[in-house]
């Protein structure tokens, strides 16, 4: 059973999350993953439970008395590198967030998307976190990997893709569980927007407005021409100096110059600019080609610029 820890001085909150969790649970929810929701009101607390009691994955209010958020990714970080942090957002917090998500948070959901996003989140990153290892001492002599996928417009492939370019990633560089979970979190968010937006020409606004009608659309338009005959082109090159992953779509396109500052705090509540703060974050260099139906993601060696935990190899 997957332990995930809720933190949060609202008692009411910290249910309200643990409900939806425990929805993973429920065969007739559609979950798989069943997980065991734990709570603590504060930081403190919540790093006393860690000792006792490690959870799989923490989930994190910001503003709290005490501990807040900030500090309690702070020191999860250097006390338990392994276990990853996913911040609750709400308004008045962008600003901490950001801080959170640089200081090594994994991923975040704005307090009032828990309901459509908080399960999905967590269940995204628990894959990447629990993904398996090994064989690194056998590749260390590996100095260069290149790959190539051409796919459909089918979600069901991100995570088998993902997790074999983390693990891909692993062998390259020994980088640590949080490094590689944000690398990976940031290609899920690139290849999710190519499929979505890209090949589908799904409207940001509809998600907004209306989740079950834009799902809805995804799956007429995965059976219906042209959207069902584009794919999703990516290419991953990994060497100790960097990673580069290019992801390319066969739909219209856009310009790139239009694309707002997620980091804005009128943007951060907003789930379509969630993908590319994420994206932008996480990654060294995050670009467009002039059409828009290309996204190159960058990390590099020793690029602690984003969230301070990337140890590739530096010569």
């Amino acid at each position: 059973m997957t332990k995930v820890l809720i933190v949060d001085d609202s008692p009411v909150d910290r249910r309200l999350a643990g409900r939806l969790l425990e929805r993973s649970a429920d065969p007739t929810a559609g979950g798989e993953t069943g997980i065991t929701p734990m709570y603590a009101s504060d930081g403190k607390e919540a790093l006393a439970l860690i000792e006792q009691d490690r959870p799989d994955a923490v989930i994190t209010d910001l503003q709290m008395p005490g501990m807040n958020g900030l500090n309690l990714v702070l020191q999860v970080r250097v006390r338990h590198p392994l276990v990853p942090v996913i911040l609750m957002t709400a308004h008045g917090s962008e600003e901490l967030a950001v801080q959170a998500l640089q200081a090594g948070a994994a991923s975040y959901v704005p307090k009032r998307d828990l309901a459509n996003d908080l399960l999905e989140t967590v269940e995204a990153v628990l894959e990447t976190a629990q993904a398996k290892r090994g064989h690194k001492r056998v590749l260390e002599c590996l100095t260069d990997t290149t790959s190539h996928f051409v796919l459909d417009n089918d979600p069901t492939l991100i995570p088998p893709l993902v997790g074999y370019l983390k693990d891909n990633l692993f062998r390259m560089s020994g980088s640590d569980d949080t490094g590689l979970i944000q690398v990976t979190i940031a290609l899920r968010e690139g290849i999710v927007n190519a499929m979505e937006h890209g090949n589908l020409e799904l409207d940001s606004t509809l998600r907004e407005d209306d989740e079950g009608a834009y799902q809805k659309l995804a799956r007429e338009r995965r059976r219906q021409k042209p959207y069902s005959d584009r794919r999703v082109d990516v290419t991953a090159r990994e060497s100790p100096k960097e990673a580069v992953y290019v992801i390319r779509d066969e739909g219209p396109g856009f310009d790139p110059s239009l694309l707002p500052d997620p980091t804005e705090p009128t943007n951060l509540e907003r789930r379509s600019g969630r993908g590319l703060l994420l994206m932008r974050t996480f990654m060294s260099e995050v670009r467009y080609n002039d059409r828009g139906n290309e996204l190159t993601l960058v990390r590099r060696a020793g690029d602690k610029s984003s969230t301070g935990t990337w140890d590739l190899t530096e010569e």
